[in-house]
């Protein structure tokens, strides 16, 4: 009687252990679940990590997790290691890429956006506001969304576009065949060829090396994207012709904005305006350093007078409109009159 007692308090204390035990599994289970929670946003650039870009990305991603507490986190991959612009933006469509920086390519999406991309369509930085941050640029941003799936957030400020070559670019006829690379953007390609040059579109991570291998004369992009992507190590000059005010998107899938919810599309919206302001406020601040600095490096920098190119552009800006849309276009002049 006595060994059955005891073989019955044993099996007893085995079950409660058990018990106890699945207990503790089921609650690191669903601790595990909580953690599962956590939403995963993928942001993607083709620039360096050297870039204000990059430095902006941060400031996002940061604000994202700050603002939801660590159950929302932003990984970010610069130097084009989710693809190129056309890659990413497809990405967004599909939904395997959630963010973007990206710009001009989004007129192949979307044509209307193609509008901004139209050198010396702006006189000065003050223009390209008045058009982006106004009702046009609220218009387009609807376009964008209807005709890709990708919701432009914001607006980031990246200064004016310049040249750069292995010789000065002074006069128009310094760019008459100039081999000059531009991003896939049929605008841009389409003036460039009125104002004389031979253009080559060219994905930016092949640019530093076919620069350097003479595949191409020159290129052409904001102080900032020049001195984070190394340009000023494989070319002498830098001319300053302004020919576009600058900006890139910071753009996200809308398959990814349905999936979230109010209080998270809130918090998205909320970082990517408080990483705009610093984005943009880093651009004023340094451009004249960076330039400064690829000066020290030897970069030759010279100031042409741009009318004449200014001219031979806005020969071109009416027929690429009637590609596009003519009616926004003449808005747009409209708008800055």
């Amino acid at each position: 009687m006595k060994r059955f007692t005891a073989m019955l308090l044993i099996l007893t204390m085995a079950i409660v252990f058990a018990a106890c035990s699945n207990n503790v599994e089921n609650d690191a289970a669903t601790e595990d679940a909580a953690d599962d929670d956590t939403v995963i946003l993928r942001l993607g650039h083709i620039q360096s990590e050297n870039d204000l870009w990059h430095e902006g990305s941060l400031k996002f991603k940061e604000e994202v997790e700050s603002l939801s507490d660590g159950k929302m986190t932003v990984e970010i991959y610069p130097n084009s290691s989710l693809g190129g612009d056309r890659d990413m933006v497809e990405g967004m469509q599909s939904g395997t890429v959630d963010f973007a920086l990206v710009a001009g390519v989004l007129g192949n999406f979307s044509p209307s956006i193609q509008l901004l991309e139209l050198p010396y369509l702006f006189a000065d930085e003050e223009e390209y506001r008045t058009v982006i941050h106004g009702e046009i640029g609220e218009e387009i941003i609807d376009r964008v969304l209807e005709d890709s799936d990708v919701r432009i957030l914001e607006f980031w400020d990246r200064g004016p576009r310049h040249v750069t070559a292995n010789k000065p670019i002074e006069t128009l006829d310094d760019i008459k065949g100039l081999k000059i690379r531009l991003p896939e953007i049929k605008a841009m390609e389409a003036t460039w060829k009125e104002m004389g040059a031979s253009p080559t579109t060219m994905a930016w991570d092949e640019v530093y090396t076919a620069l350097d291998q003479n595949v191409i004369e020159a290129q052409e992009n904001p102080i900032p994207f020049i001195y984070g992507g190394a340009i000023h190590e494989v070319q002498d000059y830098l001319s300053l012709t302004a020919h576009k005010y600058e900006y890139v998107t910071l753009a996200m899938s809308d398959l990814t904005w349905n999936k979230l919810t109010e209080e998270q599309q809130e918090i998205i919206s909320e970082a990517a305006k408080i990483a705009t302001d610093y984005e943009n406020e880093l651009v004023a601040e340094q451009t004249e350093e960076l330039l400064q600095e690829m000066e020290n490096e030897g970069l030759t920098v010279v100031e042409p007078d741009i009318d004449e190119f200014a001219e031979a552009a806005r020969d071109a800006h009416e027929e690429v409109a009637k590609t596009i849309d003519i009616d926004l276009y003449n808005r747009i002049l409209e708008e800055l009159k």
